[in-house]
């Protein structure tokens, strides 16, 4: 009772509605934290390639982005899926480069191989695949991103870098035309 006649008619007003929309605003932000799932914005980050050179998602602004996060051994483990993808951009021509990127990001914190063998590695699968391959020395996708240490993860992101798909482990070759028609409708999006 006191409380009450301390605060003037409006003022309670404004209190309470305030209340009420509290968790409006606390829900999201908390939504935003823990693991990258479906549906959500990805975090951004910062990884170099083999030459020093930065990369962040930016790089590739306006295009359907595959990641495929990796620890260097596993990292054979999506091939048959990575040909797919690259046979269905390049060959069959269904997946348009200027709205895909598809690149590596080494998970380097998961392996005992020294750095060195990495970067050559990570060349020799540059050149196979004509992409990009970033570092993550201190696994940092595996903090802000929540990514599995020892694996093999791909995730799709729209242009917008909100996730549409991630796949963790080796990908049945029964999902490839599913994941690459998913490819080809964010591209048209």
């Amino acid at each position: 009772y006191i409380f009450r006649q301390t605060l003037k008619t409006g003022d309670m007003k404004k209190l309470i509605f305030t209340f009420l929309l509290l968790p409006v605003y606390i829900v999201p932000l908390a939504a935003q934290t823990g693991p990258l799932e479906v549906g959500m914005k990805a975090p951004e980050w910062v990884f170099t390639d083999a030459d020093r050179k930065e990369f962040t998602m930016d790089s590739w602004a306006g295009k359907v982005l595959q990641i495929n996060y990796v620890d260097p051994d596993e990292s054979d483990l999506n091939d048959t899926f990575n040909d797919a993808v690259n046979k269905a951009a390049d060959v069959d021509k269904i997946i348009n480069r200027d709205y895909f990127k598809g690149f590596g990001i080494v998970d380097c914190k998961s392996t005992w191989k020294p750095n060195g063998l990495i970067r050559m590695i990570a060349g020799n699968k540059a050149k196979k695949y004509n992409t990009t391959i970033l570092f993550d020395y201190k696994g940092a996708l595996q903090q802000s991103w929540g990514m599995p240490k020892d694996s093999y993860t791909v995730v799709i992101l729209d242009k917008n870098r909100i996730c549409r798909a991630i796949y963790k482990g080796k990908i049945p070759e029964s999902e490839n035309q599913k994941i690459i028609q998913l490819i080809i409708d964010l591209t048209k999006e």
